[in-house]
């Protein structure tokens, strides 16, 4: 049984590598392959390009891509419908509760209660969203680029 192609099928889920192309985010999808010799399944890794005109996916963010009704071009086929987990806040998808290291973060929240909550301990509602730390120490919203040989210049978002 073979799998159809990525550019055909309606919804896929992706996570968000770095691209270097403006309005379009690069996706990993993995999907699982049957080896009939073996009569087991494997991962397989495929790269999608999907539109993002409004920049909203970052990377490692997992998010659910829509084919594209007309398209233009034979590398972008899909479009980003909705981010459904931002990178670094872990969501249960059944209960849709926050987790920390396999624990929800309010059964935390109650223990630190009962037993009384350390000074020191991180306050997860008290924490900025992600993105605060843009040109502080978060170069991920700039445009990257190879450098191919030093020339003295100051290339800050060289890779």
């Amino acid at each position: 049984m073979s799998l159809p192609p990525i550019a055909k099928t309606f919804m896929i889920l992706g996570q968000c590598v770095p691209s270097m192309k403006q309005g379009v985010s690069r996706f990993k999808v993995r999907r699982l392959e049957l080896d009939k010799n073996l009569n087991m399944y494997f991962p397989k890794i495929e790269p999608v390009f999907a539109l993002d005109p409004d920049n909203m996916c970052k990377s490692g963010d997992i998010a659910l891509l829509e084919i594209l009704p007309d398209t233009t071009s034979l590398t972008i086929t899909h479009k980003v419908k909705e981010i459904l987990y931002a990178f670094g806040d872990v969501t249960d998808p059944i209960t849709n509760k926050k987790v920390v290291a396999g624990k929800y973060r309010d059964h935390l929240a109650a223990v630190s209660k009962v037993y009384g909550a350390n000074k020191n301990a991180f306050d997860y509602d008290k924490a900025p969203a992600r993105g605060w730390q843009e040109e502080k120490k978060d170069y991920t919203h700039v445009e990257t680029y190879i450098k191919y040989h030093e020339d003295g210049k100051d290339q800050p978002y060289a890779v």
